[in-house]
């Protein structure tokens, strides 16, 4: 064999060598866990932060309707939807962190559109709101999947287009917190994180919704909470 062929030869097994080495390495690297992301509006705001924070470690998915978000509302509209979330991409999930509250708190008016008006009733009432949530947590046990719930983030002081208080949030979070405890289900407490930094992390005037910072934020204590719950 001349020479150069007999060089060629070598480095050819030599790479073939190096690929199967490589290919084989992909193939018994772990996994990605898989998480999803179940919420409103607030929710639609921290989940790409949160798949920015773990693009390395973990699949992080939310319901979406063609190439945006899909907000999941309220309890009853979670109630009806929630079996078609559980199976996105698959399914088959390790974690799952979920929060209903802003849309169940909100006052409506009798055609059910948002109202700004104290006299129009919630859209779920809070008895309603528990009963709903406890029916939600039914079907993601049955997942077999790490649980974790984000509690209502807090609603600032001041008049808005849509009525909500912050004592319906800290009512709506103590109904959920009893389901999650009789449940064993971890509570990731985005109200007390956010508390104490409103002025600087919601969008103002008076308004639910974050800043891109503060939905940073929150996606750093979900992130948090995710990891805790694989642990």
């Amino acid at each position: 064999m001349r020479p150069r062929t007999f060089l060629l030869s070598i480095l050819t097994i030599a790479g073939s060598i190096a690929l199967g080495v490589q290919s084989s390495s992909a193939a018994d690297a772990p996994a990605k866990k898989r998480v999803l992301i179940l919420g409103d509006s607030i929710s639609i705001g921290y989940t790409p932060f949160v798949q920015k924070m773990l693009a390395d470690e973990m699949v992080v998915l939310r319901p979406m309707r063609g190439d945006k978000p899909e907000n999941c509302s309220g309890t009853t509209y979670g109630v009806e939807n929630v079996a078609r979330w559980l199976q996105i991409d698959g399914g088959k999930w390790d974690v799952i962190h979920f929060n209903w509250g802003l849309h169940d708190l909100k006052h409506v008016k009798p055609d059910g559109k948002a109202s700004d008006s104290a006299t129009d009733p919630p859209q779920a009432t809070v008895e309603v709101y528990e009963k709903n949530l406890r029916d939600i947590v039914a079907k993601l046990k049955a997942t077999g999947a790490k649980l974790v719930f984000g509690t209502t983030t807090p609603v600032p002081e001041g008049k808005m287009a849509v009525y909500r208080t912050d004592a319906d949030a800290v009512k709506y979070n103590a109904a959920a917190l009893k389901v999650m405890k009789e449940n064993g289900i971890a509570v990731d407490d985005l109200y007390t994180f956010a508390k104490p930094q409103l002025a600087e992390i919601q969008k103002q005037p008076a308004n639910v919704h974050f800043t891109d910072k503060g939905s940073e934020a929150l996606a750093g204590e979900v992130v948090k909470a995710v990891r805790q719950a694989l642990k």
